[in-house]
């Protein structure tokens, strides 16, 4: 999990602050929340500076970011000084999720990524999303190489939480110039 130990399932990652919004101390937030003004009602939130602990007095949408007012901020300094903030709330704040096809992508670190016909291919290290969808990074237990997936339905057909594994269906790779002809 980023800004927090990878191996630590009890804190969950909400959104990262970002740059100040406008000089009376408002700052964007990246929600990583299904939905993004869920964000500001969690109540005080931890964070990835040690010892701070922030609570979001009032939120916005402001297309894909969260405008917010953070409790204690008053001035454009201040919220310049959040900027990179990781924000986490303890897992047991949270409900469990209703069905298997639920879960937290915190449930996804640590299992066993195997392709279809049973062949290991490594372990979830992480779940990264860098603006277009989320990604796998599956660590090879044996060489300690590292290969990024798309968390896409197609690309990963099963998720077993429960049983401490997920199956990859890796994107058939073609050569430059390679393709099918249309018939």
């Amino acid at each position: 999990m980023e800004g927090g130990k990878a191996d630590d399932k009890n804190r969950l990652l909400l959104g990262r602050i970002g740059a100040a919004h406008g000089i009376k101390g408002e700052v964007r937030i990246t929600p990583f929340t299904g939905e993004p003004l869920a964000i500001a009602g969690y109540g005080p939130l931890e964070t990835s500076k040690p010892g701070l602990v922030v609570e979001i007095a009032s939120a916005w949408l402001n297309k894909t970011v969260v405008i917010a007012r953070i409790k204690g901020v008053s001035d454009r300094n201040e919220a310049e000084k959040l900027n990179g903030i990781d924000l986490y709330v303890d897992r047991s704040r949270l409900p469990e999720p209703d069905d298997e096809d639920d879960f937290y992508h915190a449930d996804l670190i640590g299992l066993e990524a195997r392709l279809s016909d049973g062949r290991v291919l490594g372990e979830v290290i992480a779940v990264p999303n860098f603006g277009a969808g989320d990604i796998l990074e599956v660590r090879d237990g044996q060489s300690g190489d590292t290969f990024l997936f798309p968390f896409t339905r197609t690309v990963v057909p099963e998720v077993r939480v429960a049983e401490g594994y997920l199956v990859i269906e890796p994107p058939v790779e073609t050569e430059p110039g390679e393709h099918e002809e249309p018939n």
